[in-house]
C-alpha cells in the first residue's frame, strides 16, 4: 500500500479528490520556489564565486527579488480568485484583462 492511499487498499477515510488536490498544490509550490530560485539566483548572483558566503550586495538582491516574486504571485493568485468569482457568477469572458 502506497503513502498517499493510490493502487492497493486505500483506507475508507482517504478522500482521493483532496489528495490529488494536494498533490496538484505542492506541486505549483515546488514550481513556484523553483522558478523563483532560478531567476533571482541568476539576476543577483555573479556566476564567479570569489567568497563562500553572499555579500551584502547580493543578500539585499535577494531580499528584494524575492519579496518581488511573491508580491506578484500574490497579485495574480488575487485576480484568478476575483477572475473565478466572476464566471462562477456568469457575467465575465474567457479573456478578460488582468
Amino acid at each position: 500500500m502506497s503513502f498517499l492511499g493510490r493502487g492497493g487498499n486505500a483506507p475508507s477515510g482517504v478522500n482521493a479528490e483532496k489528495i490529488d488536490m494536494a498533490i496538484t498544490e505542492l506541486d505549483t509550490v515546488t514550481d513556484f520556489f523553483n522558478r523563483m530560485v532560478s531567476s533571482c539566483h541568476a539576476k543577483c548572483i555573479s556566476a564567479r564565486y570569489a567568497e563562500p558566503d553572499l555579500n551584502k550586495g547580493e543578500s539585499v538582491c535577494i531580499d528584494r527579488c524575492v519579496a518581488k516574486f511573491n508580491e506578484v504571485q500574490k497579485k495574480v493568485g488575487e485576480k484568478l480568485q476575483n477572475r473565478g468569482a466572476t464566471n462562477a457568477g456568469g457575467t465575465a469572458s474567457t479573456f478578460g484583462s488582468l
